[in-house]
């Protein structure tokens, strides 16, 4: 497959995404330079497209992701792979806020840290972050997997209805209606095989597994302090 090389620039990212589109379309391969932490890169783009970006990008790069494989070389901004169904996203530095926030599926693989509310309102996919995650990551997601080698900042998982975060180092404070449970061995195992798919074999893990405890999923006036701590 052949590659082909877009200047982003100061362009207008309606143009920059426009030629994305038509690259991609005509079966090449895109690497797109000079991205200057611009805003909306790569949004929506269809199964099976490659695109990699070097530099570092804004937010919402990768969003709306329908089963491209995206490389980010460097950090992303807030929002990255928001609301993706499939595919992947690897962001090669940090991601800011809210990173995979309401996505359905897919793999968001974070080599550095991720900010606050990671994987906020997801529906399903799983996140790695190799680094620490930022407070309230995890908050009311629905399913899927938050994987944090480094640890979690305060507030891990709060209000999680449903899904999993795993953590591999130091929690700072678990979120309202969530608790820390036995993993299964199969799991650590679905856990390992997953990360080992990735090239992260070198860590040695003592994992947390956070989940809902099920408190918030039925209102009951005994309960309405737990509420308003939301």
């Amino acid at each position: 497959m052949s590659e082909f090389v877009i200047t982003a620039g100061e362009r207008p990212i309606r143009e920059v995404n426009k030629e994305i589109r038509a690259a991609l379309a005509d079966g090449k391969e895109v690497v797109v330079r000079d991205t200057r932490s611009r805003h909306n890169l790569g949004v929506g783009l269809p199964a099976g497209a490659k695109i990699r970006l070097e530099g570092n990008v804004g937010y919402y790069c990768g969003g709306l992701n329908n089963g491209a494989f995206i490389d980010i070389e460097n950090n992303a901004g807030w929002g990255v792979g928001e609301a993706m169904a499939s595919g992947e996203v690897t962001v090669g530095g940090y991601a800011g806020m809210s990173a995979g926030a309401s996505m359905l599926g897919g793999l968001i693989h974070v080599k550095g840290d991720a900010g606050p509310r990671c994987g906020v309102a997801m529906k399903g996919g799983d996140i790695i972050v190799e680094g620490k995650i930022g407070y309230l990551s995890g908050f009311m997601a629905h399913s899927g997997r938050i994987i944090a080698l480094g640890g979690a900042d305060d507030a891990c998982a709060d209000s999680l209805w449903g899904g999993e975060v795993w953590v591999g180092g130091a929690i700072g404070s678990l979120g309202v209606d969530t608790k820390i449970v036995e993993p299964k061995p199969e799991e650590v195992v679905s856990i390992e095989q997953l990360l080992a798919s990735r090239g992260i074999n070198d860590y040695s893990r003592d994992w947390k597994k956070i989940v809902s405890a099920e408190r918030l999923w039925h209102f009951e006036s005994r309960d309405a302090s737990a509420w308003l701590m939301i």
